[in-house]
């Protein structure tokens, strides 16, 4: 697989017209299925005051409300920069076939936008994680996945 080189200039472009106009960090990102744009998206999180707003969260969110489904079979993602832990997550999460990207997170931390520390984070064990997690209520909680289990009308995702 390489992509297509048009696809991730329109990535890029994104990201730059997102710093030069203001609305937000310099990323952007493309979803594209069967040679066409689907979806586009910036990163928007200065401007909505949404933590989750990233480039490619955004262009998920846009492919998959233009397509009208939660999966992204069939689609690639070209985005300007080498995706965080959260948007990688997002990317597996909608099932992307692939994933192209121009900058690294090196060139990204280079930038002031670090998120090496994501990654070592999620490799410790819970209790020596910086903010403090605690599973509670364990017990109550698993009857939603009863519940679950029991729904015959569930949509598997």
């Amino acid at each position: 697989m390489q992509g297509n080189p048009i696809f991730m200039e329109k990535a890029i472009a994104l990201a730059t017209e997102n710093v030069v106009s203001k609305r937000g960090g310099p990323f952007g990102a493309v979803i594209v299925r069967d040679g066409e744009i689907v979806g586009t998206g910036t990163n928007l999180v200065t401007t909505t005051n949404d933590p989750t707003a990233h480039a490619e969260v955004t262009a998920i969110r846009n492919a998959c409300a233009a397509l009208e489904t939660f999966s992204l079979a069939g689609c690639e993602i070209y985005t300007s920069c080498e995706p965080c832990p959260m948007c990688l997550a997002a990317i597996y999460w909608s099932r992307c076939d692939a994933i192209y990207f121009g900058g690294t997170a090196g060139d990204a931390a280079a930038a002031g936008f670090d998120d090496a520390f994501l990654y070592e984070e999620v490799k410790l064990p819970l209790h020596q994680r910086t903010i403090p997690i605690v599973n509670l209520l364990r017990e109550k909680a698993v009857a939603s996945f009863e519940a679950w289990g029991k729904h015959t009308g569930r949509i598997h995702y």
